[in-house]
């Protein structure tokens, strides 16, 4: 089958919740690079400012809603026929704040919907157009705070806060991106993490956004070249 690739056009990224922080930031600098990038965000008007502001294309996608999703997918499919890398960025943080013993079913419940919910819906419904694609990827972005390991470890940053909600969805994200990883060999899939960086989330707490993105942003460049399975941020390696 004829690709884009096979007609030196740049490969196609689209990166969820997009129009601001982490995820506009990946997507200008994947811009910066010649990639074709659809920028998506739930709010049409601050989606279509930010894609505006920095070469991208707008795309009005919801991750928790089906019938957002599958209209993206078929305005994706119209336009490219093709995806060549999926980056998983939308997230609710929650309420970091709040006291343990006052959260609820409903406050986690908020919070997988996006980030582990919707990472699946999302995942589900590109897949035809990724494998269209001759080297496809997906990129995950996670969380140290999703990592057993360094929340466990009582001198690392991570285990400083605690958060039911947000912490054990980025875990779930992790193992989802194993569980895709083994499924999906044709398909290269790995968690990025960030760090802490400062946006809106975080209460503009931490890094700049230029280095949080980071992670995200090489992961994407190696698109089909990437390894799979695997959970990282700028300096290597990290554990699960």
């Amino acid at each position: 089958m004829t690709t884009q690739h096979d007609f030196g056009l740049a490969p196609v990224v689209l990166i969820t919740g997009a129009n601001k922080g982490l995820g506009r930031e990946t997507a200008r600098r994947l811009v910066a690079e010649n990639r074709t990038v659809f920028l998506t965000a739930r709010h049409a008007e601050r989606g279509r400012e930010a894609a505006d502001d920095i070469g991208a294309r707008f795309l009005q996608l919801d991750v928790t809603d089906d019938e957002s999703v599958h209209a993206a997918v078929e305005e994706c499919r119209r336009s490219h026929r093709q995806l060549d890398v999926l980056v998983n960025n939308a997230a609710n943080v929650g309420h970091l704040q709040t006291d343990t013993s006052d959260v609820t079913a409903e406050d986690v419940r908020a919070v997988y919907e996006t980030n582990v919910l919707g990472l699946v819906r999302v995942t589900q419904a590109f897949l035809p157009l990724l494998r269209a694609s001759s080297a496809p990827a997906i990129v995950n972005v996670s969380s140290g705070m999703g990592s057993l390991t360094r929340t466990a470890d009582p001198s690392a940053l991570e285990s400083r806060w605690v958060s039911l909600a947000y912490a054990s969805s980025k875990t779930a994200v992790n193992m989802l991106t194993l569980q895709y990883a083994k499924a999906l060999p044709d398909v290269r899939i790995n968690a990025v993490d960030p760090g802490l960086t400062a946006t809106d989330g975080t209460g503009n707490m931490g890094k700049d956004v230029r280095e949080g993105a980071q992670a995200a942003v090489r992961m994407a460049l190696l698109g089909g070249a990437a390894p799979t399975g695997t959970f990282s941020d700028i300096d290597g390696l990290i554990p699960w």
